[in-house]
């Protein structure tokens, strides 16, 4: 067994010479055997133990044993207490759920402090099949048939080449005694009862069922990769990241093999949930504008194209400037106003730039307001005659929904919009040969928000 974990450790590159791992130990046969292993591999380790005060007398039985195996190989140990029960309770969790919570909290928490490299458990072959048997009953997609995996957020499983049986063996033959969990031979929660009973099962009718299985998870490992590739590349030409805001090409999207998957693969990492991304996927040639929200994000689809925003916290729904100066209305827009006296030619002259607006000063009347566009506003957009509504200006130019809530106007005392800022003044107060007295609007910050 020795010589497996040595050539897996190497095959997945799990484990550095001189990295410092953290084990955790229980005190089972699994835990024990991996502690051994790693040292009798030359690598610098130190044990944690957790002591969930759930099973009596077994609890601090276990722990003592814990301390006296460290002791008798020299090995530093850490041990947590936990009341779970409590923890379960206040947080509404199961039993099992809390004792995760917190044994994983205090490992990445000890790791950090120790300055370790990562955290070593000692899952085997057949948590590997047991963990496939339970997400198939669940329902699962390709990632829950590829079993365990040996790395994933600092947490390292060396043992996943082995099975129980190899474990035990190895134990008997260095003459090393283990404790057992009772409740780990009771069928009353899902894993257990896979266990116990189904496996068993299995095995009767092949008894290399768990090798069979594996074999079929590491096919699944390995078109999973093509897939992700595959993935990768659609991303990269049809994913346009900018900021906060993501838009995505639908027809890239359609061009994949299964386009709602594609837009599981972008989607569900923002909160949508599966049902929320199969409805998305059916309505992309459906009519436009409708809103699809998670926790963190909305969605919607225009003109070929899928938006998604960051939601937005709420914040100033308006910022008043009373007279010139310097306001800043949050970190995305920051407005200057400034007056200048203007002669002859110069009256005539005004600035091109997009995040500028010159007006004359004669016709703005303070304060001005700073707000979002509102159903029903309207303006005369600069060199037409006739008014028109924002929202109509808006999609003449192409903007989506959320570029049109998000839109800010800049209205004077009357509520009449002097700018649709960052995009055109009102033709009403433009700098004509007449004006004397320029009231430049500059905005200072606005790349995100435009």
């Amino acid at each position: 067994m020795l010589n497996k974990v040595k050539q897996f450790i190497a095959e997945k590159h799990l484990l550095k010479a001189d990295g410092l791992y953290l084990v955790a130990l229980s005190g089972g046969a699994d835990s024990v055997a991996l502690l051994l292993v790693l040292k009798e591999l030359g690598y610098s380790i130190e044990a944690v133990h957790c002591n969930f005060h759930l099973r009596g007398e077994e609890s601090l039985r276990d722990e003592q044993y814990c301390k006296e195996l460290c002791e008798r190989e020299n090995i530093p140990l850490h041990i947590a207490h936990f009341d779970t029960k409590e923890y379960a309770d206040l947080h509404k969790v199961s039993i099992e759920m809390a004792a995760r919570d917190l044994r994983y909290k205090y490992f990445f928490q000890l790791k950090d402090d120790l300055q370790a490299a990562a955290i070593c458990v000692g899952h085997h072959k057949e948590d590997s099949v047991e963990t496939i048997l339970i997400n198939l009953l669940r329902g699962t997609g390709l990632s829950g048939m590829m079993g365990i995996s040996p790395d994933a957020n600092s947490i390292i499983r060396p043992l996943l080449s082995v099975s129980r049986q190899e474990i035990e063996q190895y134990l008997e033959e260095r003459k090393v005694n283990y404790v057992t969990d009772s409740t780990n031979m009771i069928d009353d929660v899902v894993r257990n009862k896979i266990r116990l009973n189904i496996i068993p099962l299995l095995q009767e009718i092949n008894p290399s069922v768990n090798d069979a299985i594996l074999t079929t998870a590491q096919h699944l490992t390995d078109a999973n990769i093509i897939l992700q590739d595959s993935l990768e590349k659609t991303v990269k030409k049809g994913v346009l990241q900018s900021g906060e805001s993501i838009k995505i090409d639908l027809s890239v999207v359609k061009s994949f093999p299964v386009p709602t998957y594609f837009l599981f693969h972008v989607l569900k990492p923002m909160g949508f949930t599966t049902a929320q991304i199969e409805e998305i996927g059916r309505h992309t040639d459906g009519q436009t504008g409708q809103i699809w929200t998670s926790t963190t994000h909305e969605l919607t689809h225009d003109r070929g194209f899928i938006y998604v925003h960051q939601r937005q916290t709420e914040g100033r729904s308006k910022l008043v400037l009373p007279e010139k100066g310097r306001y800043v209305f949050d970190d995305k827009y920051s407005l200057r106003l400034s007056e200048t006296a203007i002669r002859g030619e110069e009256g005539t002259v005004f600035s091109r730039n997009p995040l500028v607006a010159d007006l004359d000063a004669s016709l703005v009347r303070f304060p001005l307001t700073l707000r979002r566009t509102q159903e029903g506003d309207r303006f005369v957009p600069l060199g037409m005659q006739g008014s028109q509504l924002v929202s109509n200006f808006l999609t003449n130019l192409k903007r989506n929904r959320f570029e049109k809530r998000d839109q800010m106007v800049l209205v004077n005392a009357a509520d009449e919009i002097v700018w649709v800022v960052g995009l055109r003044i009102n033709d009403r107060f433009k700098i004509t040969p007449k004006t004397t007295d320029r009231l430049r609007i500059e905005l200072l910050q606005s790349a995100s928000s435009l």
